[in-house]
């Protein structure tokens, strides 16, 4: 089920991208040939609208658009409809289209996310109203008791007891209490869920000298938070919407600049970076959590797929759009043989990426 979600993830996501640079091609006057779900080899043809087919083809991952002239060896007679014989501007309007569509389809997951409701901290009065409140773990001391028994932030605390007394419930301050109440004496057995869903109990004994403020007091070294679902009213979620998604947009234009950085540098930390294997655990992760951390999921995705359609490296918008630069500083097509030759070493350092992210998320796995 998890890689299913993951394959229609995956292609909702390329095939807005590729809808963006459809739309462009047809609003600045260029002939589209083929619009495809999937990747060829092609299964079957689903129809045929003007001058352009819509075709289902058997590699199930995104799609493409195809659009004429958009290779200039293809466009030797410069026909008008094409790519190539319209101005730099438009051209340049075509490749930023899919970006564009992908920011604008983060924006309508993030809103529609705040509207179905993510697991957030709640106040005491807001999780009085909330749905599925839970105990989380939001901070874990170092050298702490609950860091030695394998206690991560996102944890969430089921229930607890010391032989003793027993504690269930979302309110902090009465885990908090429980805790101190064995004053270091007894060993506390949590029953905790892990954000990757398993569940298990782990055991820790409470020690004092950890919390700064109140030496005395016996804990685990563990900051818990009452988090539940409270869903934002529509037109507060319009608004809400575009403010996390600028906010998530810059986020991720930083991550994707030290990434990178690190690359060319090599110093880059693959181990913070899924590829195609940890992306898909990691959607199948969010999916059994609710639509709502799916929506947002999907959403950072998009950002993502965005983002790094930017950076101008052949092969991508990013690097046709540079290509598009350079000919309207020269006044003169590059030569398509040098323009495909780039294109090809372009795509072959993102697969050798890509082969590498991957290979990490494999050994992450089995390790």
């Amino acid at each position: 089920m998890e890689i299913l979600i993951f394959i229609l993830v995956i292609i909702a996501l390329i095939v807005v991208h590729e809808f963006g640079h459809f739309l462009a091609a047809k609003w600045s006057g260029m002939r589209v040939d083929e619009f495809g779900l999937g990747y060829p080899p092609r299964a079957l043809v689903i129809g045929k609208v003007g001058e352009t087919e819509y075709t289902l083809n058997w590699l199930p991952f995104g799609g493409f658009v195809k659009i004429f002239g958009e290779d200039a060896s293809l466009d030797k007679l410069g026909m008008p409809n094409s790519f190539s014989s319209k101005t730099r501007l438009a051209q340049a309007l075509v490749l930023v289209a899919g970006v564009a569509m992908n920011m604008l389809f983060a924006y309508v997951l993030i809103t529609g996310a705040l509207v179905a409701g993510t697991p957030r901290a709640l106040s005491p009065e807001e999780a009085a109203f909330a749905r599925d409140v839970q105990l989380a773990v939001a901070n874990v001391l170092q050298a702490s008791p609950a860091a030695s028994a394998g206690l991560r932030p996102g944890d969430v605390i089921l229930s607890a007891e010391d032989g003793h007394f027993a504690f269930s419930g979302a309110d902090p301050a009465s885990f908090t209490e429980f805790v101190a109440n064995g004053k270091g004496n007894v060993t506390i057995a949590l029953s905790v869920r892990h954000g990757s869903g398993e569940e298990e109990t782990v055991f820790a004994r409470p020690e004092t000298g950890i919390i700064l403020s109140d030496p005395s007091r016996a804990a685990l070294g563990i900051e818990v938070a009452t988090i539940g679902i409270v869903p934002v009213s529509f037109g507060s979620a319009i608004v809400e919407g575009a403010r996390l998604t600028l906010e998530a947009t810059r986020l991720t234009a930083v991550g994707l600049w030290h990434f990178f950085f690190g690359v060319f540098t090599l110093s880059a930390d693959l181990s913070q970076v899924a590829g195609p294997v940890g992306i898909a655990g990691i959607v199948g992760s969010a999916s059994a959590q609710g639509i709502g951390n799916l929506l947002a999921l999907m959403a950072i995705i998009s950002i993502n797929l965005a983002l790094i359609n930017l950076i101008p490296v052949p092969a991508l918008d990013g690097g046709r759009l540079l290509f598009v630069i350079i000919e309207s500083v020269i006044r003169r097509p590059i030569k398509p043989v040098v323009a495909q030759a780039l294109n090809g070493i372009g795509f072959l350092l993102l697969i050798l990426l890509m082969l590498v992210v991957t290979v990490n998320d494999i050994s992450r796995i089995v390790g």
